[in-house]
């Protein structure tokens, strides 16, 4: 099976750093290039291989059944809470506390298009036994009938929130940051980490906070970048360290890195970013796909994740 080999880089300021920008902009360029017998060809291509995936606990769950068997054998402590937000909404949230004597940086878990699913649910116990207080609001808390969220809507999640307007995100991630804040077991820092649209708004969140300690993206791109440009309005209001993680089969999200790089290291900004090669969008939820190369960016990005966490909420 393929190896992930991950291609990093850093906000540097040097001129080996602006080269890579430079390759990166000319191998986006080449991706949006795919035509006639060339695309042909891509089209024919076998589609790669499903894997099994062994169980490991070290990593969030990359199948159903890992899940299932995550949530089920968690010696952690979770519950559900209701945060309430200013309108009055509940905000209907998993935490999940870590086994540790002292106290401990909160991550706000950020769910993907599906919502506060059980893998998200998951995500925040991996974050718990990894040692941080993680807190799993679902987004779409009062948007469902009757006043329900996700587990209301059925097969309209993904376009409730796509609907979900940025303000009311960003209020529902203030109001989860605020309650963390005040649990007894909190060391008072704040990081955020999110996945596909969760990953979106990991970016968002480093927008519009200035409080926030760290932020991590999971296959997420700046909000309003494009291949040939982004916000740097609003970049410029970036005060966390970002650290973003990227599937190499992935040119929606991966052409707008180029303009994203050089606009955070024009301002002087901390953003890490991690390439895995062949492995697909979504790969830390799909890890038998793409013939083994989503379980392999899965071993190497988690790690760097946890690290990256630990190095901006621990101190």
């Amino acid at each position: 099976m393929p190896s992930s080999t991950p291609i990093h880089g850093f906000v540097s300021f040097s001129s080996s750093f602006r080269s890579r920008a430079g390759r990166l902009a000319r191998r986006s360029a080449a991706v949006g290039a795919c035509f006639g017998f060339a695309c042909a060809l891509t089209a024919q291509s076998p589609q790669p291989a499903a894997i099994d995936v062994p169980w490991d606990d070290s990593l969030p769950p990359g199948t159903s059944e890992h899940v299932e068997r995550a949530l089920a054998l968690s010696s952690r402590h979770g519950e559900w809470v209701h945060i309430p937000l200013a309108d009055g909404t509940p905000l209907e949230s998993w935490v999940v506390y870590p086994e540790r004597p002292d106290r401990a940086p909160v991550v706000l878990v950020i769910h993907d298009i599906r919502g506060l699913s059980d893998w998200a649910r998951a995500v925040a116990d991996q974050l718990a036994q990894d040692g941080f207080i993680a807190i799993a609001p679902d987004f779409l808390s009062g948007k469902g009938p009757d006043g329900g969220g996700t587990a209301a809507l059925g097969n309209g999640v993904g376009q409730a929130i796509r609907a979900l307007a940025r303000e009311d995100v960003v209020a529902r991630l203030d109001a989860a940051m605020n309650y963390g804040r005040e649990l007894p077991a909190a060391n008072g820092k704040t990081g955020v980490l999110g996945f596909c649209w969760g990953g979106t708004q990991s970016f968002e969140y480093a927008i519009s906070q200035p409080e926030l300690g760290a932020s991590v993206v999971f296959y997420g791109s700046v909000p309003g970048a494009t291949a040939t440009s982004v916000p740097e309005d609003r970049l410029a209001n970036v005060k966390a360290p970002i650290v973003g993680l990227f599937a190499g089969n992935d040119a929606r999200i991966n052409t707008t890195l180029p303009p994203t790089i050089a606009a955070m290291m024009k301002l002087n900004k901390t953003f890490e970013y991690h390439t895995f090669e062949a492995s697909g969008h979504g790969f830390t939820s799909r890890q038998a796909g793409m013939d083994g190369a989503n379980l392999s960016a899965t071993r190497h990005a988690w790690p760097l994740a946890l690290t990256f966490l630990r190095r901006h909420l621990e101190k």
